[in-house]
């Protein structure tokens, strides 16, 4: 499934608090590169999407289910928004990660900060997992890295915005705490035409760490530097 969330970049935030006094300023941190060992023995890479990764990238979305395609906000099954999408990047605005399994995408997320006027401390997330990769925690741990690029951009709130069939994201952002705000009924389309319900959620920044140090906690989840 697919999720969205909007988070704003305020007051920097810091695990205990915030430091005062301190304007907040878009700015994303140097490339990622992590592996990581899901609960289930298999290793995947989390990096930054690179512009080289157009042809990988097509061939993780033309993959998809076209019943998760259909909720997603653009057509990618067209190359050329692919290719936009992986080349043309504006780093101080948007951070794209992957995950990788033997060289293949197996999920992708994004951030997307506002940070200007009403929105200035507002920003945005987007997550979609293979469908066979679903229900191993993926989704939450690439959360968790895309929180954490939130926390070093100063962000103080996350919302989630997506259709009311995706009840696999909608699920997924419960679980990490947050909290349905908002529906406006037939407000978006989808890639058939059809009109969906717009579910907003939101959750504080801090919050979301409560809840993902509690679930990791409680896992058996190992990182590899």
């Amino acid at each position: 499934g697919c999720g969205e969330a909007l988070f704003a970049p305020a007051l920097p935030w810091r695990k205990g608090g915030f430091m005062a006094g301190t304007v907040a300023t878009p700015q994303f941190v140097a490339n990622i590169e992590k592996n990581l060992t899901l609960k289930d023995g298999r290793l995947v890479t989390v990096r930054s999407l690179h512009p080289s990764d157009v042809e990988t990238s097509y061939e993780f979305f033309c993959a998809l289910p076209e019943e998760d395609r259909k909720y997603l906000r653009v057509d990618v099954t067209s190359r050329r928004m692919v290719e936009r999408r992986t080349t043309e990047l504006d780093r101080s605005r948007i951070e794209r990660l992957v995950v990788l399994h033997d060289d293949e995408i197996v999920a992708d997320g994004a951030l997307h900060l506002e940070g200007h006027g009403w929105g200035e401390n507002i920003a945005e997330i987007r997550l979609i997992v293979a469908r066979d990769w679903q229900r191993t925690g993926l989704g939450t741990l690439l959360a968790r890295e895309l929180f954490h690029l939130a926390s070093k951009s100063r962000v103080d709130r996350i919302m989630a915005r997506l259709m009311r069939p995706q009840t696999g994201a909608h699920r997924i952002m419960k679980r990490l705490g947050f909290s349905e705000e908002f529906l406006i009924p037939e407000h978006v389309r989808d890639q058939d035409g059809t009109w969906q319900d717009l579910i907003i959620m939101r959750c504080p920044l801090e919050d979301l760490w409560q809840e993902m140090e509690s679930n990791f906690q409680s896992s058996d989840w190992r990182r590899h530097r």
